[in-house]
């Protein structure tokens, strides 16, 4: 593991959007590890409740707040909570996302709209209404979104999350232009495959998928969420400052090769069959 300074993050307050499980987890137990304080956002409140107490048996802050990012409303009360608890907000990591497999002429319009929502508008509001605070605060801030090579490579199965995620690179580009001037940076930080309890429930369940994922990875095996983390501990730290509206691929390169779509075309295909 690469070794980050304990203070890296010193005196920062993160808030981590689905930051419960998974990848939202990880990075919100590694921004603890390095000296961040952090507010953990999603609609289950037992699994954030979980991470809080991981985070503060590292000896960190920790906040726990139900929130629907797709809720203009609960987005403003959770941020309001976060300011409240800790006066200010330096890093905002969109990490909420939603998703599900389905050959594009089947999906359903509500289908669509409950993964654009959730992806494309989440990531909006919690941009626009942490951005306004930390424009307000003049303390300058850091965005991370978390992406996927999917919008480069395409992803059959997954119309809408491509999509979507696409919508928040072009996001990320325009807001780290028009908020660069509040010392505002906006990134993206693009997992690849990652083991997670959602990956191993699409694709360990089926090993014939599994291996071919695999075998598309020129590193040979998935990421862990802490090398996801490690990304973004970077981009928010001193060592990323010079760094803003560009994407980092975390997928050990797959972005590259591509193949991972192919694997998806066949696996569609016999959906339908």
């Amino acid at each position: 593991m690469p070794t980050f300074s304990s203070e890296a993050l010193a005196g920062k307050v993160a808030i981590v959007t689905g930051g419960g499980t998974g990848i939202g987890r990880g990075i919100a137990l590694e921004f603890a590890k390095v000296g961040a304080d952090v507010v953990l956002a999603s609609r289950k409140l037992e699994n954030l409740e979980r991470v809080a107490t991981e985070v503060r048996a590292l000896g960190r802050k920790a906040l726990a707040v139900q929130c629907d990012v797709r809720e203009r409303a609960q987005v403003e009360a959770m941020a309001a909570t976060a300011l409240q608890t800790f006066k200010h907000i330096d890093i905002l990591v969109n990490n909420a996302a939603g998703n599900f497999n389905v050959p594009a002429e089947e999906l359903s319009p509500n289908g669509w709209s409950a993964v654009v929502r959730i992806v494309m508008d989440g990531t909006w509001n919690c941009s626009q209404v942490v951005g306004k605070e930390m424009i307000a605060a003049k303390r300058g801030g850091t965005i991370i979104n978390i992406t996927s090579n999917t919008p480069i490579t395409g992803s059959p199965g997954n119309v809408h999350s491509a999509s979507a995620k696409g919508a928040v690179v072009a996001m990320a580009h325009t807001l780290a232009l028009e908020w660069a001037k509040h010392r505002i940076r906006v990134m993206c930080v693009a997992p690849g495959q990652t083991e997670t309890e959602g990956v191993r429930q699409q694709l360990w369940k089926n090993p014939d998928s599994d291996k071919k994922y695999l075998q598309a990875i020129p590193a040979g095996r998935y990421a862990r969420p802490e090398e996801v983390a490690y990304a973004c501990i970077f981009v928010a730290s001193e060592a990323g400052a010079y760094l803003t509206g560009s994407t980092i691929y975390v997928d050990g390169g797959s972005t590259l090769v591509s193949v991972p779509a192919s694997v998806r075309v066949h696996e569609v295909g016999e959906t339908k069959s």
